[in-house]
């Protein structure tokens, strides 16, 4: 099969940059494009120069539709505005799209849905293979403990990240509460702060912290009466996430369409 060519979206970011790097160490992917929200500082700059490889002839675009006549899909770690937008280009064209953007309201989430009855969409809070382990392990650990064992998550990013709390945090709440067989969004601890009274028995909380370059650190904490169990991950470097998306892209190729998740990709479905 031939080298499947990739557009990265948000060329300029953090992500986007990881992503250039990783894409040309890979035998099996090639740089198709590179993508910026218009109006960005980065447009017609060389992708490769920005990625710190030195020049590849791929200058950043704002043309999305241009880019996907001739890509086989798109990696988007960017904000849900333009994940929003760019999924509906994707799916007229028929395009695998890998999403790590997080922040992603209830109604992004039902577009991106939509999306996926045209399409293979991957998306996942987290790409990295150490962190789609935790949320199978989380999942497990929340069925076998009972409600005497309190549930906190917490993390913690960079001082640039805009979203709280991570959408990783997320996702091993929401495999806890699937462990628990219970609903999320009822049954969440966001904010403390004052009198706040006891804590109630069965949910689920979380504590966010920012600062400093921290890639991104989690911790799920199952609390009970004298012991504690800690499922505990730390980011050294963003190309683990690159490398997982990347995997998932490639893992994606030839796919019905559908939404599919990191547990899809690695086989932890049935965990």
């Amino acid at each position: 099969m031939s080298e499947m060519r990739l557009i990265v979206a948000g060329a300029g970011g953090r992500m986007g940059r990881t992503l250039i790097k990783a894409i040309a160490d890979s035998k099996e992917l090639t740089l198709a494009g590179a993508l910026e929200g218009p109006g960005s500082a980065v447009i017609g700059r060389d992708s490769g120069e920005l990625a710190g490889l030195g020049k590849n002839g791929i200058a950043v675009t704002s043309d999305a539709a241009g880019l996907l006549s001739k890509a086989d899909g798109v990696i988007d770690f960017t904000i849900p505005a333009a994940t929003v937008a760019l999924v509906e280009l994707t799916a007229r064209a028929g395009c695998v799209h890998v999403i790590g953007t997080t922040g992603l309201s209830g109604v992004n989430e039902k577009i991106v849905a939509e999306a996926a009855k045209k399409a293979p969409i991957v998306k996942s809070g987290n790409f990295s293979l150490g962190v789609n382990l935790i949320a199978a392990l989380t999942k497990r650990v929340a069925k076998t403990l009972d409600a005497s064992f309190d549930i906190e998550i917490f993390e913690m990013h960079h001082n640039k990240k805009i979203d709280a709390p991570s959408g990783t945090a997320l996702m091993f709440g929401r495999a806890a509460a699937e462990g628990r067989g219970i609903d999320l969004a009822k049954h969440s601890e966001r904010g403390r702060d004052g009198e706040t009274g006891a804590r109630k028995m069965g949910d689920i909380g979380f504590a966010s912290l920012r600062g400093g370059s921290v890639v991104g650190e989690h911790s799920v904490i199952f609390a009970g009466p004298a012991e504690r169990v800690e499922l505990v991950h730390r980011a050294e470097d963003r190309m683990i996430f690159a490398r997982g998306a990347l995997h998932a892209a490639l893992w994606a190729r030839g796919k019905a369409p559908g939404l599919y998740s990191m547990a899809d990709v690695l086989g932890l479905k049935d965990f």
